[in-house]
């Protein structure tokens, strides 16, 4: 009697008028989890500086914590939204949320060395590939047509949020206790999420499912994690070497074969026939370059306010706060603004304003411009805000709501692919301009402190403070001098990145998709 009675109400609270009654506090569950993984990616930028310190962190060792959060991530999203759309969309997101929740204590609790906490990041990677395309897609699934695009909007407004959010948290607690306590101020929000979405997120998945495809998965997490791989390191082992160029020759062959298996297997992990599609495409292209440049930006950003301007990691937060508020305000515009312009002009439009936000950063120098450095940080976010979501809806518009999870896990691959090769090209070329440039500053010390010096900005701040004043003045310097300089190319280079990106909006962007996979396939 009584499981008969349980399974009516679960019934009744699963009927479609049910959960459209409750969508909204949904979609707040969804955007927690969202914010979560937000978080735990850029949290991290703020307490670079000090683990580079504490850990004595090299340059490399720096971008493979970004990076191998960001890899890992953009490897499982694939294979994390097939398993949504076969097992259930809810299951994958609680599971994602308790491994996240595991990976998170480790961190703040296991981890020691740079290398540990490397993996401890990885395995967040992996559990924000089971979260992120899981809110997205139960979100497509949730929300009618006529209220996506609003939907989608809180949605990107929260991720961008979630960019000065997690400085912002570490920050404040690094001002108070050592950097594990860092990874441990998400347990909370981890809770809340799995409680609240466990009662209101309603079970969803693909009627039509399909097998795993485990070679496509495979393929794909090789293929990235070379080329990666390739690129971090090859400021050390040199661009040209033997090293770097077969592991990212090994890379693109497994990039190559997997676009060749998805092609031919009945049930790829990603319908390559996607990209046929003019809003699927070309969203994705502009998404992937827009976030190179801002996750290299973001990498920098943290290192340029603490290392060169010396402010605390909770005063570096606070001075990027004010762009979140820019990605926040330009996210609920957007909607309004394609109303009246259409898609392509507000995104191309955005990408020029992210673009000219980029170049005003690459201005900034060894004094302290706080002025500059919120007009340029503001401009980027509020250019980001408004080209996000009208981008995001273009892409979920032409996937089928069956297929949501491939669709929601492409989207968010670009942003993760864009990102980690953002931090491994525009942080390689910066690493590769200091170092060039600090050699000569340290060719008199001894070889040891050379090689620190030489390591990372932060290993050249520890020698001096070593050396006597004067000669650790000088240093210190020359160290900041460099290290500005390779900042300044790096970010030249994302602001030309995003331009390109604008030029292809522009040009190519349709203002609605006109078509779907379906179609694609069977007109």
């Amino acid at each position: 009697m009584v499981e008969k009675l349980k399974k009516k109400i679960q019934t009744k609270f699963h009927e479609p008028e049910s959960v459209y009654q409750r969508r909204w506090w949904i979609l707040a569950v969804l955007c927690l989890s969202l914010l979560i993984v937000m978080v735990g990616n850029t949290a991290l930028n703020v307490a670079l500086p000090i683990l580079s310190e504490e850990l004595k962190a090299t340059n490399s060792q720096l971008q493979w914590l970004v990076d191998s959060y960001s890899i890992v991530f953009a490897g499982f999203l694939f294979m994390a939204g097939a398993l949504g759309d076969r097992f259930g969309r809810k299951g994958i997101l609680q599971l994602g949320l308790a491994l996240f929740a595991v990976a998170t204590l480790f961190a703040g609790f296991g981890a020691n060395s740079a290398n540990e906490l490397i993996a401890a990041r990885a395995v967040m990677g992996l559990a924000g590939a089971m979260i992120m395309p899981a809110t997205l897609s139960i979100l497509t699934n949730v929300f009618p047509n006529n209220e996506r695009a609003k939907a989608i909007a809180l949605w990107a407004g929260i991720s961008g949020a979630g960019t000065a959010i997690g400085p912002l948290l570490t920050g404040f607690v690094l001002e108070h206790y050592s950097w594990h306590s860092a990874f441990l101020v998400s347990l909370p929000l981890i809770a809340i999420a799995l409680i609240s979405g466990a009662i209101l997120i309603p079970k969803s998945s693909d009627p039509n499912h399909t097998k795993i495809d485990i070679p496509g998965s495979v393929l794909s997490v090789v293929g990235l994690v070379a080329i990666v791989y390739a690129i971090i390191e090859a400021p050390h082992n040199g661009w040209l070497s033997f090293d770097t160029l077969s592991v990212f020759s090994l890379g693109a062959a497994a990039m190559g074969l997997f676009v060749w298996w998805e092609l031919k297997t009945k049930h790829p992990m990603l319908d390559v026939r996607l990209f046929k599609i003019k809003a699927f495409g070309v969203s994705a292209l502009v998404l992937t370059l827009v976030f190179f440049a801002l996750m290299g930006m973001f990498f920098n950003m943290s290192q340029l306010t603490q290392l060169v301007w010396g402010y605390s990691p909770l005063e570096a937060a606070l001075k990027m706060l004010p762009m979140s508020a820019a990605i926040v305000v330009s996210s609920i515009m957007s909607p309004k603004l394609v109303q009246k312009f259409g898609k392509r002009k507000v995104v191309g439009s955005g990408m020029l304003i992210v673009a000219l936000g980029v170049l005003l950063l690459s201005t900034l120098g060894i004094d302290v411009n706080y002025g500059m450095f919120v007009l340029a940080m503001c401009t980027a976010a509020f250019g980001m805000g408004i080209a996000m979501s009208p981008t995001t809806d273009l892409m979920m518009s032409a996937v089928p709501r069956s297929r949501a999870g491939m669709g929601s896990a492409t989207n968010d691959t670009t942003r993760e692919l864009g990102g980690s090769l953002g931090v491994a090209i525009l942080g390689s070329l910066l690493a590769a301009q200091y170092s060039e440039k600090i050699t000569p500053a340290v060719s008199q010390l001894p070889q040891q402190a050379q090689v620190v010096a030489e390591s990372s900005l932060a290993g050249a701040l520890r020698v001096a403070q070593m050396l006597p004043p004067q000669i650790g003045g000088a240093l210190s310097i020359a160290a900041k001098t460099a290290w500005l300089d390779g900042y300044s190319h790096s970010l030249i280079v994302g602001a030309i990145v995003i331009a390109a990106s604008a030029t292809i909006a522009f040009k190519w962007l349709p203002n609605q998709s006109e078509e779907s996979v379906d179609e694609i396939v069977h007109g």
